[in-house]
């Protein structure tokens, strides 16, 4: 287990009763979200802590995923899902990397809500999101970007981690993060305004068809 994923293991139940900071903003984020789906839809969201997007979006897409690494927010997300009755929302616990049980271009849409910041290899992330999507698909993410302001996270975060109180997190701008989603080979890049903090990105990408 990684430490990244005991940190999270140690926080879920409180994860879980935390209300949404900013509900206004994230009521955006889902009206945008859910204006991207068919009924067909078979989507995956990466980083699905305790499984609240997934379980919102479920009756508007076919399958919906939920991946994680901290099996104890995979336990509450299944609880969850079951106390719900969603059966077409499916939650795993692992890391997103090589050997997930998701083909390449087996995606309509991939989410990644709260979650690039805590990757460590951005770049490589962005070119697995990318080869999972379905040619025209869709990528929501929404990222915090502390790169874009004068406060000296990096060593403050560094400080956190290293007692306990924080996971890794990369400071970085929007700027390099929507360079990268070019890099990485998505196109119609655009951020939404929702009304979210001024260092979170809210950003919607297709992959070309």
């Amino acid at each position: 287990m990684t430490a990244d994923a005991t940190f999270w293991n140690n926080i879920a139940d409180t994860y879980a009763a935390k209300p949404v900071d900013n509900p206004d903003a994230f009521e955006r984020k889902i009206a945008i979200t859910k204006a991207l789906m068919k009924p067909s839809d078979v989507v995956l969201d990466i980083g699905c802590g305790t499984g609240s997007l997934a379980l919102i979006l479920a009756e508007h897409g076919a399958q919906l995923h939920g991946l994680d690494l901290s099996s104890e927010m995979v336990r509450i997300a299944r609880r969850k899902a079951e106390a719900a009755g969603a059966t077409n929302v499916t939650f795993h616990e692992g890391e997103f990397a090589e050997g997930i049980p998701f083909e390449d271009g087996s995606l309509d849409g991939l989410l990644a809500f709260s979650l690039l910041h805590l990757v460590e290899d951005r770049r490589d992330a962005l070119a697995r999101i990318h080869r999972l999507i379905k040619p025209g698909g869709y990528f929501v993410s929404s990222t915090v970007c502390l790169g874009d302001t004068w406060v000296p996270y990096a060593p403050i975060l560094a400080l956190m981690r290293w007692v306990g109180k924080a996971p890794m997190v990369k400071v970085l701008p929007r700027t390099a993060l929507l360079q990268e989603m070019q890099d990485a080979g998505f196109e119609q890049i655009e951020q939404k305004e929702v009304g979210a903090s001024s260092t979170t990105a809210f950003v919607v990408a297709r992959k070309p068809r």
